[in-house]
């Protein structure tokens, strides 16, 4: 099965905490803190691979974790950093957050490698923490937490053209004609059951790709039949050719298939309808008398009035597929060159955390307990011993209300506030 959008979770690493020791050896009389400092997170990378085309693999595996950095050792031993979780995905893949669905990267046109979580930072050992008056420091900072979240992979065919039309209508005998597609063909009364990408090489000029766009039908744009599944491989395409059975051999009526996919276009993304597009009327070397000139009137009444140009072809006899393909070729130099590329929407390192919770209590008559995930983030990456850092930390506590939470406490000066290993002395 032919494979386009899948949901899957993926984790950076967490950073390693850092380590409280000291060092103790024969013959030295000030050992001292010697604690390590943890190893940093693996990040979550998405990496283009030209060796795959589908997303079949992300059915069989949902979730992709980063390694954890190694928590640092005794004599000062730094954690080892925890290894990359490389995601490999077919080109023009989009990476989208599930909860929102907006873009976080469009995996195509050059974008072949994309940073998408950053691992956490490994947290400093008790080494860092020696200062005159705190020769003895038995505590290390935390390493920071690795990033998570859900999100949707959806695979847009990078393509030029997109050839679009009802079942049956010749698309798929047409793209064999002019490409070096092979898809199949036959008198069939069901779509193709996946696009089909093929080069349209033209003497005088180079080519440009067109893909085959399956399953549009009424009702697609609301998910009936297999046209929700293929809406999306269109919105790359830079000019749309539409594939009318004109002579009707099956009852149908050119002029309202036209309008009918048109309907569903717009209904998907009124974008689309922006695009330039053609119009094919396939199955002419089947008419009868002036039955042809008749229908294909009709045809160029109703639409090239609207800028679409209508060339009369016979897919299976070649006849008038050069003149359309040089067409849209003309329409495609008009274009702007710059390719279709989806700008990027969501930032997970922006990601607010204001709402997570935090709790304070008192845990004796002089001491109190600040925890919680709001406050171990803010802990895992600020430096609380440089001067910055600090007037951060100071400047957290007041702005989310901890201070505040405190004080209704009873909190009195020279009581001792806990915070996840750290201790701090409260002045007010």
């Amino acid at each position: 099965m032919f494979a386009d959008s899948a949901k899957i979770y993926i984790r950076s690493g967490k950073g390693g905490d850092g380590h409280v020791s000291f060092r103790r050896e024969l013959y030295v009389a000030a050992g001292g803190p010697d604690g390590g400092d943890g190893g940093r997170g693996g990040d979550l990378i998405f990496v283009v691979d030209d060796g795959i085309n589908t997303l079949n693999e992300f059915r069989h595996i949902r979730k992709y974790c980063a390694e954890d950095g190694e928590p640092g050792s005794r004599r000062r031993c730094h954690g080892a950093d925890g290894e990359d979780m490389i995601v490999k995905v077919p080109e023009g893949t989009i990476v989208k957050d599930a909860e929102t669905g907006k873009v976080i990267t469009d995996m195509s046109h050059g974008n072949r490698r994309e940073v998408i979580l950053k691992g956490g930072n490994g947290g400093k050992g008790n080494q860092h923490y020696a200062t005159p008056t705190m020769q003895v420091p038995k505590y290390a900072q935390p390493g920071r937490s690795g990033m998570e979240m859900y999100v949707t992979l959806e695979l847009k065919v990078i393509a030029d053209v997109g050839l679009v039309g009802f079942p049956n209508v010749g698309k798929s005998t047409f793209l064999s004609r002019v490409t070096n597609a092979k898809p199949k063909i036959a008198n069939y009364h069901f779509t193709t059951l996946n696009p089909n990408l093929g080069v349209v090489d033209l003497e005088g000029t180079d080519g440009f790709v067109i893909a085959d766009i399956p399953g549009l039908i009424e009702g697609a744009s609301e998910g009936i039949g297999l046209g929700h599944e293929f809406l999306k491989h269109i919105e790359r395409t830079k000019v749309i050719v539409h594939m009318v059975d004109a002579a009707g051999v099956e009852g149908r009526d050119p002029i309202q298939d036209i309008r009918t996919i048109n309907a569903e276009l717009e209904a998907y993304n009124p974008e689309l309808l922006k695009k330039p597009q053609v119009i094919a009327a396939n199955k002419i070397d089947v008419f009868y008398g002036d039955d042809e000139e008749t229908t294909l009137a009709l045809i160029r009444e109703e639409f090239e009035p609207q800028g679409i140009k209508v060339f009369p072809i016979s897919a299976v006899a070649g006849k008038g597929v050069k003149e359309l393909l040089y067409h849209v070729k003309q329409q495609l130099n008009s274009l702007a060159s710059e390719p279709i590329v989806f700008e990027r929407e969501f930032f997970p390192e922006k990601t607010d955390y204001s709402n997570e919770p935090y709790t304070v209590e008192k845990v004796d008559e002089h001491e109190f307990s600040v925890e919680g995930p709001r406050i171990e983030r803010m802990l895992g990456y600020t430096n609380l011993d440089s001067e910055k850092g600090f007037e951060f930390f100071q400047k957290f506590l007041k702005t989310n209300g901890i201070l505040e939470k405190l004080e209704e406490l009873e909190i009195e000066e020279g009581d001792t506030v806990h915070m996840y290993g750290l201790s701090f002395d409260y002045y007010k």
